[in-house]
């Protein structure tokens, strides 16, 4: 049980914090997060609520702006060797980390800085989940190195030309060492970074509250002080009908994304704001760099795949096309996401290649009938396994299979075991998504590199194909954008025609946010960052 005396210092922490209205000549942006957060520290940022707390903490050398280009971050510039495989990094030199209580006060950042938090990422016994981003580093070559205060070069083992988007990822950004040194593993708690706001106070469970950092460096076209905002207030309600009631009630500045049971409320059935709420509320949206999906294990090696009629191509591809995604986006989510056209990399962006008609259903029953199951004659029982925020979905692919003449079940679990089954490959047929970590094709087709078999990587349906193992590495090393996007294109073709996994939907960033919130963007990473937020009265 928490002590009085904690809940008081919370109290006395919000006070002018109780909603997203100017409190005390305070302007506070307040939302919830019902999932939780499980470490402000970046090195864990491994999900979406870690990522946005920590962006508003940390910084990178690098970010996306909201058109997903990389500009300067804490880097004003940087220089790519000819051979690709040096990378040198000029810093800014008015960065300072916060200043904190225990530590004195904001320390200027130096390059060693930079090197220190990358090694750390690959530290072993930090363990942190984001040590892939470093994979292209050559260590061998010093792989981090500071030249001077100012300066430092990261070596690589060959060219990897997707490289500077991943450094705009959370794990990238850059940490205190004299914090990680003084709060050793509770630095989860007590974060130390160079961003717009720092860390003030954290009840876990209950809320957290960052405070504008004041020596932040960063500044607005007219030269005025970023951010805007005197602080940040999230909360962690679990229970969603709270949350959405909070946001129609002006008490929460936003929501993101679109829970099925609110979507008839919120949405019309074409995807635009129910004009009820136009007084209130502000609908955000823009691709999603994701895709849903239903992954299928084709490895013959294991004992829940070996020798099932899934692994043809052709009754995997009668699959997918007796699936009708356009009703299933139109009726199960209001037209909110785009419905997938055959590619896995999404529509819309450099290297996806779809463009099939893909319902039909009599093509779907001759191509089962050609694969030698008439009518789903000799295919086992198959089971799509999900966790209940995708029920409907599963159930409406159910109900397409059944049509097939197959038999089919929904298999419901927690979402910590079905990411366990799929991942340790004990699931035939799942329901997954996969949500970009920067802006390059490469970042999806990885998922059916053969390198990639999951548990140790993405590729959890473990797919192998020599051929696209081929194309996959003459497009890291491709020099121009143009050879490389073709080589993508011809990738997901690939795939498309295997059919390892069944897009169904690419999804949209869908934000709700209230008509007093200004200056709040909305990208395709759905990154949330609010040191251009400003809240009117």
């Amino acid at each position: 049980m928490k002590s009085p005396g904690l809940f008081l210092l919370l109290a006395l922490a919000f006070a002018g914090c109780g909603g997203p209205a100017e409190q005390a000549g305070k302007t506070v942006f307040h939302y919830n997060e019902s999932v939780g957060i499980s470490s402000l520290d970046p090195a864990y940022a491994r999900n979406l609520e870690n990522m946005w707390a920590v962006n508003q903490v940390f910084d990178g050398l690098v970010e996306l702006n909201a058109d997903l280009e990389v500009v300067p971050l804490l880097a004003h510039t940087w220089d790519v060797s000819d051979s690709g495989r040096t990378y040198t990094f000029h810093l800014r030199d008015d960065v300072f980390f916060h200043a904190d209580p225990n530590l004195g006060p904001a320390r200027k950042l130096v390059a060693s800085d930079v090197v220190y938090s990358f090694n750390r990422i690959l530290d072993p016994e930090v363990a942190s989940p984001g040590k892939w981003i470093f994979g292209p580093v050559d260590t061998e070559r010093g792989g981090f190195e500071a030249l001077n205060d100012s300066t430092l070069n990261i070596y690589l083992r060959q060219p990897f030309p997707p490289f500077l988007g991943m450094l705009a990822t959370q794990y990238c950004n850059v940490v205190s060492p004299d914090a990680v040194a003084h709060y050793g593993a509770d630095f989860r708690s007590h974060p130390v970074g160079t961003g717009p706001f720092q860390f003030a106070h954290w009840v876990e469970d209950v809320a957290l509250v960052f405070h504008k950092n004041p020596d932040f460096w960063q500044t607005d076209a007219t030269g005025a002080p970023l951010p805007y905002l005197d602080a940040i207030k999230i909360d962690f309600v679990r229970d969603m009908s709270v949350e959405y009631l909070g946001l129609l009630k002006g008490e929460y500045d936003f929501m993101s994304g679109l829970h099925p049971a609110y979507k008839d409320e919120l949405l019309t059935p074409d995807g635009q704001l129910s004009p009820t709420f136009e007084d209130r509320l502000k609908l955000q949206t823009t691709p999603f760099l994701k895709t849903d999906y239903l992954g299928i294990l084709v490895d013959d090696s294991l004992d829940v795949s070996a020798n099932h009629p899934l692994h043809d191509a052709r009754v995997r591809r009668a699959l997918s096309m007796a699936i009708n995604r356009a009703d299933m986006v139109r009726y199960l989510r209001n037209n909110a996401v785009v419905p997938a056209d055959g590619g896995f990399v999404p529509k819309g962006m450099a290297g996806h290649a779809g463009g099939d008609v893909l319902f039909d259903v009599e093509a779907a029953k001759a191509l089962l009938a050609e694969a030698g199951y008439p009518s789903g004659q000799g295919i086992p029982p198959i089971d799509i396994t999900t966790t209940s925020d995708y029920v409907d979905l599963c159930e409406f692919v159910q109900f397409a299979w059944r049509g097939l003449g197959l038999q089919v079940t929904v298999d419901v679990q927690q979402g910590a075991t079905h990411r366990e089954n799929v991942a340790q490959s004990r699931a035939l047929v799942f329901r997954k998504s996969w949500l970009a970590d920067y802006a390059d094709a490469e970042n999806f087709l990885g998922l059916f590199h053969s390198g990639n078999f999951a548990p140790n990587g993405p590729n959890y349906t473990h797919y192998s194909n020599p051929q696209f193992d081929a194309w996959y590495d003459q497009a890291i090393a491709a020099t121009t954008d143009t050879e490389r996007t073709a080589l993508y294109q011809r990738m997901d073709s690939l795939v498309r025609a295997e059919s390892p996994v069944i897009p169904l939907f690419y999804d949209q960033v869908t934000h709700f946010v209230g008509q007093r919130v200004e200056g709040l963007q909305t990208n395709g990473v759905n990154m949330l960052d609010l040191k251009w937020v400003s809240v009117r009265d």
